[in-house]
């Protein structure tokens, strides 16, 4: 069912079926057995058929709920008229072609769609569709003069395919509000006027003006010394978030006061937002083990009980007596109905949507529903210590400089090269120098990973980094490292040791709290770090970290945890650093922290925490755990009820109507049990 076209531009529904393709102005979006045509214009309206965050449907969305129910509910009230008419009233007149007529208007409104759908299918080379099941199930029961039968088989049916396209939209509410959260249009100031411009044409250096209310639609620094946000489309959480002059603000974040303004630092493409937007809607592309079992096992199944329907039908012919072919033919249409494997095929794929749609709505974005599936059964947690169990917010706590050095000349020097790094121990620098107007020349510029940087300044060689880079160059120096508990930042000018600085970071609010979940989950923690060993045990023994290693190199984590693996032992890592990237791309699940995180890991990572906060390390765990569990009941519940009518009715004990509840009853319950997931607290 997915087209291949390579000038199409695809997205996924729930079913992992490609849903989306813009083409000549449209978009074709697949929900259920139904095809939904929007225009852009309608694209662009869509929200009045979306629900209010308090889960209440705006009036549009009433009126088109009624429209998807209109054919069952006429198909109903005639079936309901006509059982009445041949049980209770029994007149005179309903008999012949009216009965018949009568249950083929009957038939008509919820039939003729499936029979439809049927016909495209098979024109498309796919003949052995839950469409063609129920066609052949319900005209084979007119056929024989069973027409309620008939007619309730596709009645039920549709009011399945409804439900499970409500919830679908359910499901992808969470996710399509994200999906608004960027605006198309921004107000850029240019001579000092303000001008309404196309958000991707805006330069990076561009100011834009952000009146109260109004979406930021694009990363930047704030220019107005104050001024509060609602982060929930990044983070999930609706608290106000206050940011000061020169910090950073991102798409997708609202305005909650007075006017701000705002310099953009990054391209509308580039944006965090823009990259969480591709990473939701590629979610659904990567499908879990269980999901693409079922789809297999499907396309093997469904050919294989047409097969034993036909030969229920006649092979009873040649060992029979008493053979009637009305009675064998009712027993293969029974066994038909029963066997459509459509609480599988909904109920699964639906399983999984929802669980991804549970984790963007608390901030947490899966890439994918297979990683739901590994998250459940992890069995390490390897995380990085700066960033991700820490603030990552480092303060100077004190300098130590040689007195032959002029120290403030060479904490300008050093601030100027730690304005090359990101690094959180960069920003502290910063901060402690303050503005200066000397204006340091580098050359010659190198970061050297897991030690620091090294540049020339006056033609000579500046070194700002741990002490092992201090080691690398034969550095000589008389300090004793392990006796600092703090981060130590050491300094050499001129193939001389200059001193160093400390810096100190504190534990994340919730960090114990996520310890104290991933040891209930059965999950054991292990901290890997950069940092000095002293500073990474001191947190560890803190949080209750067992096994905690630091003064390692990109090279060494990933060492660390290929000895976790070769214990055949699942893994994830949870890193923001641009050298964490190897580590996340290594384990099992890589586990990204989204506000803090580079780039460079957030696009390596299977998983990205959108808020930073460590406690949704757990939550993702529990979430993956919550949508298997519902999977596997599904796939329990279709199996055992099918497997046990399916025997009834080759049997001849199972009529039309216990094979529509074996069909249609235990889609819905699936469906039902499917969608819990999106209601549940994590």
């Amino acid at each position: 069912m997915i087209n291949t076209d390579k000038n199409h531009k695809h997205t996924y529904d729930a079913q992992g079926r490609m849903t989306c393709c813009t083409l000549e102005d449209k978009i074709y979006i697949k929900a259920g057995a139904k095809d939904l045509i929007y225009t852009k214009q309608e694209k662009e309206n869509h929200n009045h058929d979306h629900s209010d965050d308090d889960g209440h449907e705006h009036s549009s969305g009433n009126e088109s709920t009624i429209k998807m129910f209109l054919p069952a509910i006429i198909s109903l009230v005639v079936l309901l008229s006509g059982i009445a008419l041949d049980n209770f009233l029994k007149p005179e007149w309903f008999t012949d072609w009216v009965r018949i007529v009568w249950y083929v208007v009957a038939y008509i409104p919820v039939g003729v769609p499936v029979i439809k759908e049927a016909f495209e299918s098979i024109a498309k080379g796919e003949i052995f569709s839950e469409f063609l099941l129920m066609t052949i199930a319900t005209v084979g029961a007119f056929a024989i003069g069973e027409f309620p039968e008939g007619v309730a088989v596709m009645l039920f049916y549709a009011v399945g395919e409804v439900f499970q396209t409500l919830a679908v939209k359910r499901a992808k509410a969470n996710i399509k509000s994200l999906l608004d959260q960027r605006p198309d249009e921004v107000t850029v100031l240019r001579n000092n006027q303000p001008q309404t411009v196309k958000a991707e044409i805006v330069n990076i250096g561009d100011i834009i003006q952000l009146k109260s209310g109004e979406k930021l639609g694009l990363d930047g620094v704030l220019l107005s010394e104050t001024a509060s946000f609602n982060t929930a489309a990044l983070t999930g959480e609706s608290k106000p978030d206050t940011k000061a002059k020169g910090e950073t603000v991102l798409a997708g974040m609202i305005n909650l006061n007075t006017v701000a303004q705002v310099q953009v630092t990054t391209a509308y493409t580039d944006s965090k937002l823009s990259k969480i937007l591709e990473l939701v809607q590629n979610a659904t592309s990567q499908k879990a083990p269980t999901e693409l079992f079922i789809r297999k096992f499907a396309k093997i199944y469904t050919p294989a009980v047409v097969a034993l329907a036909v030969a229920i039908c006649f092979v009873p012919y040649f060992f029979v007596a008493d053979y009637q072919f009305t009675d064998w033919l009712y027993r293969a249409l029974v066994f038909l109905v029963i066997s459509c494997p459509c609480a599988l095929v909904i109920s699964i794929p639906l399983g999984y949507f929802g669980g991804i749609g549970a984790a963007s709505k608390n901030g947490i974005l899966f890439k994918g529903s297979n990683f739901l599936d590994v998250l459940a059964n992890i069995q390490n947690v390897v995380m990085d210590k700066t960033g991700t169990m820490t603030e990552g917010v480092f303060k100077v706590q004190e300098v130590v400089f040689d007195k032959a050095f002029n120290q403030t000349e060479m904490l300008q020097m050093v601030d100027a090269l730690e304005r090359l790094s990101t690094h959180p121990v960069a920003t502290a620098i910063h901060e402690y120098v303050g503005k200066t107007n000397n204006e340091i020349k580098l050359e010659n510029t190198e970061e050297i990973a897991g030690h620091g940087l090294k540049a020339e300044v006056n033609g000579k060689q500046l070194l700002v980094g741990n002490f092992k880079l201090m080691n690398k160059f034969n550095i000589q120096h008389d300090v004793d490292v392990s006796k600092i508990v703090y981060t130590v930042i050491a300094v050499a000018y001129d193939n001389k040791f200059v001193g160093y600085l400390t810096v100190a970071d504190s534990i994340k609010q919730d960090s114990q709290n996520t310890i104290d979940k991933l040891k209930m989950l059965n999950v054991k923690p292990t901290m890997l770090s950069g940092d000095k060993s002293s500073v990474v045990k001191f947190v560890a023994e803190q949080l209750g970290i067992a096994n905690a290693f630091g003064d390692l190199l990109p090279e060494d984590k990933v060492s660390k945890v290929k000895e976790i693996k070769a214990k055949n032992e699942t893994v994830a890592f949870v890193g923001d650093g641009v050298n964490d990237a190897p580590v996340v791309a290594l384990s099992d699940v890589g586990i990204a922290m989204g506000g803090l995180g580079s780039d460079a890991t957030i696009e390596t990572a299977d998983v990205v925490i959108q808020d930073d906060k460590p406690s949704k390390i757990p939550m993702a765990i529990n979430i993956g755990k919550q949508t298997k569990k519902i999977v596997w009941q599904n796939i329990t519940l279709a199996f055992v009820v099918k497997g046990i009518v399916l025997i009834l009715g080759a049997g001849g004990l199972a009529t039309m109507w216990e094979a529509v509840f074996a069909d249609v009853g235990v889609a819905l319950l699936a469906i039902l049990n499917a969608v819990r997931i999106q209601r549940m607290n994590f």
